[in-house]
Order: C-alpha cells, then sequence, then structure tokens
C-alpha cells in the first residue's frame, strides 16, 4: 500500500430484522462464541496500517461506549453520534472532517469475513477508482450489476443482462473510497447506493474488487446470526461452546450445535439442540428447546433448513468434526434418530468395523448398537448416542469428584477390554492387528514427516542418531505385554449419553498393544487436561482394579515401566496426526491442540531421566 487511510465502521443500525434481540442487545454487541461481532470487524484491521478508526453510533449508542472504554478500544477509536440515525451516506458525509483527509476504507459492523482488507486497498490505490466495492457471488443478495471490466453501473435487476457483458453480484459490505467521493452525498440522511449512482452519472468510475469464495456472512437476522454462529463452530471443529460465564449446563441434555453466552444458563434436566442462549436466556428444568435462540424470556424459532445445508438426503445432516476420514450424519429412524456412516473407497475397513461392533458389544464393552448395515454400499447404521462426548461435557462439569467418578467409568471400560477379552475370546480381527515394533516406528515416522517436517519446518536435525533412537523406543514398546486395547482412547472417541454413562466410538483400530497405550491415551489426552494429582489417583485406581479384573494376572510394575514410553509414542503419533488433518484434510483447527501436545511430550522426556539423546534435543527445540 503506497499511503495511510483510514477506517470507517458503520455501527449506528437498529437492527430491527433482529428483534426482539436488539431490544436488549445492539447488533454491534450480538456476542459471536464470547465475542462481540463488532470486536472481530476491528480486530480484522488491526493488522492495517491505517491512519485512524472511526465508527458511527445511534442506537444504545451509550451500551457500545462503555464496551469500547472497559476493552480499551475509546483512546483508538474516533465516534460520531447520530441524532437522528443517518443512513449510511449520511453516516460519512457526519464524519466528513475526519475521512476528507485520505483514502478511507468501510466496512460493515454485522458482518463476519475474511477478505483480505490489505489486497483490497491495494487493488484500490493501483486503480484509479473513486470507490472499490468487495463483490462476490451470494445468490440471495446479487442486485449490484458490474460490467466486463468489473465496474459497478447500477443497483438493481433492470438492464442487467448478460449477454450484454453484465454479471449480477452482491455487495459484501466493504468498500474503499476516495475523499473526493464524499461529494456525492447530500448533508442529512441518505444512502451511499444513491452517491454511488450519482458518482457514475458524473462520469467517475467505481470499480469492485471480486472476492468470491471468501467466508462471509451476515448476522442481520435470527437465522443468519445463528447460522454463523454454528458456521464458525464447525470452522473451530465444536459442537458445543460455553462462555466461562454461562451459568452452567449440568446434566443438560444436548445434540446438534450448541452455544452458552455470558450470562445464559441451562439448568438440570433441560434439553438443548441447535440452540443459542444469550443473555437473560434459561433453559429452565424439563424445557425442551430445538433449533432457536433464547434470550430473556423469548424463544426465536428457526427452521432447521435455514441453520444446516441438508447433505445427500433430506432429513439428513453431517455430524461430527473428529479426525474421522469417515463421513457421518443423523437421520430419521423410526420413531427416534439414528447415525448413518458412510465410508468412502473400496478398502474402507467397514465389514472390519461392523465385526469389532458385534464382538465388542457382544462381550458387555460399551458401543454403539448397529442397527443395519449395506456393506454393498459401504454404509451402516447405528444408534444414535447424540452428540455429548466426554470432551464436550467436560465444558460444562466443574466439580473434580464428578469428574474423577467420569474418568473411572471409562477406565472400567478399559479394563474389561484389557484384561476380560483375553485367549480364545479375542476376535481374529483384533488379533490379526498387532501393535508391534513396526507400528511403533510408523507412528514416530508419522510424527517426523507431518509435524516436525510438515508444520515446524525443521530439516536440521541428526536423521541417522534420531534413527537410532526411534529405533530403541519402538523395540522397547514393543517389548511389554500386549493386551486387547482401543488404541485412541481420547475424550472425543468417548460419547456420554443420557444416563451419565460412557459409550465408545471409533474403535475400529483396535489391536493387540501394551494396555499402557490407552492409559496414555485417555490421562494424557491434549484435548482435557487433567491435573497432576487427579491423573495420579485415576492411574492408581486402574493398578489397583487391574489386580482384580485380571485375578492377579496383571503385570501392573510392567504396566507402570511401559507407561512413559507409551506416552512419548502417543504424543509423537497425536502430534503427527494434527499435521496431517490441518495440512492434508483441510482440517485447521486441529492445529489448537498442538501447544498441549508439545507441552506434554517435553514432560514425557523429562520423565524418561536419561536415554534418547538426539530425541531428546529435537523434543527439546519444538
Amino acid at each position: 500500500m503506497k499511503n495511510k487511510f483510514k477506517t470507517f465502521i458503520l455501527a449506528a443500525g437498529l437492527g430491527e430484522r433482529l428483534r426482539p434481540i436488539t431490544d436488549h442487545i445492539p447488533k454491534p454487541l450480538m456476542p459471536v462464541l464470547g465475542k462481540p461481532v463488532i470486536e472481530r470487524v476491528i480486530r480484522s484491521m488491526n493488522g492495517l496500517d491505517h491512519a485512524g478508526m472511526g465508527m458511527n453510533l445511534h442506537y444504545k449508542r451509550e451500551i457500545i461506549e462503555e464496551w469500547l472504554n472497559k476493552n480499551g478500544y475509546s483512546d483508538d477509536i474516533k465516534t460520531f453520534h447520530e441524532d437522528p440515525i443517518l443512513g449510511t451516506g449520511g453516516a460519512l458525509r457526519n464524519a466528513a472532517d475526519f475521512l476528507s483527509e485520505c483514502t478511507f476504507l468501510v466496512h460493515n459492523s454485522d458482518i463476519i469475513s475474511d477478505v483480505d482488507l490489505a489486497e483490497l486497498v491495494a487493488f484500490h490505490e493501483s486503480s484509479g477508482n473513486i470507490a472499490t466495492l468487495a463483490v462476490h457471488y451470494h445468490e440471495k443478495f446479487n442486485n449490484l450489476c458490474v460490467d466486463s471490466e468489473g465496474d459497478f453501473k447500477m443497483i438493481g435487476f433492470g438492464y442487467c443482462i448478460p449477454t450484454r457483458g453484465l454479471t449480477r453480484l452482491a455487495f459484501t459490505g466493504i468498500a474503499v473510497y476516495e475523499p473526493e467521493f464524499l461529494e456525492f452525498l447530500p448533508p442529512g440522511d441518505s444512502s451511499v447506493i444513491e452517491a454511488w449512482d450519482k458518482a457514475v452519472s458524473a462520469g467517475r468510475k467505481i470499480g469492485t474488487l471480486d472476492v468470491t469464495g471468501s467466508k462471509w456472512t451476515d448476522i442481520g437476522t435470527p437465522a443468519s446470526y445463528a447460522r454463523a454462529v454454528f458456521q464458525l463452530m464447525r470452522e473451530d471443529g465444536e459442537s458445543m461452546y460455553i462462555d466461562p460465564e454461562a451459568g452452567g449446563c449440568k446434566e443438560v441434555a444436548m445434540a446438534g450445535m450448541v452455544a452458552l453466552e455470558s450470562g445464559s444458563s441451562a439448568k438440570k434436566g433441560a434439553s438443548l439442540k441447535n440452540c443459542i442462549l444469550l443473555r437473560g436466556g434459561m433453559a429452565e428444568k424439563g424445557e425442551n428447546l430445538e433449533n432457536c435462540i433464547k434470550i430473556a424470556g423469548h424463544v426465536l424459532k428457526i427452521d432447521e433448513g435455514r441453520l444446516f445445508p441438508v447433505k445427500h438426503r433430506t432429513g439428513m445432516q453431517m455430524i461430527g468434526s473428529g479426525g474421522s476420514d469417515r463421513d457421518y450424519y443423523r437421520m430419521s429412524y423410526g420413531t427416534g434418530t439414528a447415525v448413518l456412516l458412510r465410508n468412502a473407497g473400496k478398502d474402507s475397513g467397514l465389514e472390519r468395523h461392523i465385526r469389532l461392533t458385534e464382538y465388542l458389544s457382544g462381550n458387555g464393552v460399551p458401543v454403539p448398537g448397529l442397527l443395519s448395515a449395506d456393506t454393498s454400499k459401504n454404509e451402516a447404521i447405528f444408534e444414535d448416542l447424540g452428540d455429548t462426548s466426554l470432551y464436550n461435557w467436560l465444558k460444562c462439569e466443574d466439580e473434580a469428584s464428578e469428574i474423577e467418578m467420569m474418568y473411572r467409568s471409562v477406565l472400567d471400560v478399559a479394563l474389561k477390554m484389557h484384561f476380560e477379552l483375553e485367549g480364545s475370546r479375542v476376535c481374529d480381527e483384533i488379533k490379526e492387528v498387532i501393535f508391534d515394533y513396526g507400528h511403533f516406528r510408523w507412528e514416530t515416522d508419522y510424527f517426523i514427516e507431518m509435524f516436525v517436517r510438515g508444520i515446524r519446518g525443521l530439516e536440521m536435525f541428526d536423521r541417522p542418531a534420531l534413527e537410532n533412537d526411534l529405533d530403541e523406543l519402538a523395540r522397547t514398546a514393543d517389548e511389554f505385554n500386549k493386551t486387547v486395547i482401543h488404541r485412541d482412547l481420547q475424550s472425543q472417541n468417548i460419547m456420554v449419553v443420557s444416563d451419565g454413562s460412557p459409550r465408545l466410538i471409533d474403535y475400529q483400530g483396535a489391536r493387540m498393544g501394551p494396555p499402557a497405550y490407552d492409559l496414555a491415551s485417555l490421562l494424557w489426552d491434549p484435548y482435557a487436561k487433567l491435573d497432576a494429582k487427579m491423573r495420579s489417583d485415576l492411574l492408581r485406581y486402574y493398578l489397583w482394579k487391574a489386580t482384580e479384573v485380571s485375578g492377579g494376572q496383571a503385570d501392573v510394575g510392567e504396566i507402570e515401566r511401559s507407561l512413559i514410553y507409551c506416552r512419548l509414542q502417543r504424543h509423537m503419533q497425536s502430534l503427527g496426526a494434527y499435521g496431517n488433518l490441518s495440512m492434508n484434510m483441510g482440517k485447521r483447527y486441529f492445529l489448537k491442540f498442538v501447544t498441549e501436545g508439545i507441552d506434554l511430550l517435553k514432560v514425557d522426556m523429562k520423565e524418561l531421566n536419561e536415554g534418547l539423546p538426539a530425541l531428546r534435543e529435537l523434543i527439546g527445540s519444538l
């Protein structure tokens, strides 16, 4: 960018389409996963080299000014009060003394996008335009007419005919202007659209930059607001958001997408599905809220079809955001719902998954029931366990005693797998997959390629010495006794069902391996951090119960010795998975778990005390 420029946020609107929500909250302060939408707009401008920021205010301006003061923005943002409200054009004219000094960027306060603002400003500066509008293809809002050169022609459908080289696109609510544009704005209330027409009629050029493909959503209606919140949750790999200042959600049935913002709460016995609770919104005991927004006594129902795109079949909704390469859909089934698993490719592993389901459930291991299967279509239908994973359950539970009891219940399931499924009772599908030296080495190679090189871009390490250390680690891990293990026993693969009991999912990787690997996965889980005392207490519980369940056959001393090696293996595997999922599968949200994964790996190496010097040096450099 060649010159300094200013930024201006349009934040005076009445938010009439959002009533009755905006009777309580001004639209710029609508919370989106703990942050007001206006804060997201301000932060999108923080990286710009601009010469000052302005903002117009009218509706509930005192509340917005209080928020600006409280959050340290009042010194950096010059506010312009309007009484009466002046419209999108009048807002700029009212701030003419501030805006007339240089080029300025204008951004609506009710949109969330990842439009590259610096690119837009740079494009404008090189264009010779008096204004440059960021536009995109958005069929619902395509009412802006653009010619083949990308120049704005008119608003409305009129003569916007493709055969004449004209295209209909939508305005994103983001634009860059030269100070001379202010001359086309009359005093008082006006629309910026009218000024566009006047400028074009006067022979001035208004261009566009097509940003189709950028993420964009508005929050102007209850449906679009809820859709924006749920989309951001999905992009972050979450199905539940609980603000730290929300009142609580213990023993609340939750399904689909649920967000509890600051000042809201859900009481024991309430049921929520695809809901947002805003300040003052309380889900009472026995209340069943579905596809809605609740605020201070008001419940705004929203058609589910407006919240989510229907996938593949009517009534089926894609669910899940974990690391699996399989697709899951919630569908109607009988009088309730079920989950359709759809695998891609010929070698999908579905038959093994089906066989393991039958085997585990037949031996008392709690997994979802198999309702039907069609291997010719690579599809199977399973019991619907809801959407409350242990990972999500922990967001609502803050009592240490309850958390420990839940983990003990999961350990009881692990103990059943480890010590009650043995000998001739182990099915062939598990017997044929052994967690041996080759599998352990695959995990550490995965870590090196996907995380060390792929994510961190590190190449400067002694590869022969590192290979020797990884060989030694794999040989050591392979020497320990093996039992049936889940192999991915972490909080996102444990569902907490309505009666509060745990059920296992994603068990298709079950195999014969050291039981400590499951302990490492569960108790040293980057997704769900446990404090050291609780972890120690849970480990003692497992070792004590292992002796009991196995009839004294379990070598608890060996399990304790093997744990540090399994922890090292598991945490390298996890970091390798985060690298693969983020780089190759587009699931960037897994990167948020990297810091905890590295911290755990460093603690592992510290507790090993000695040995593996090349691996120790590499881990220390992360």
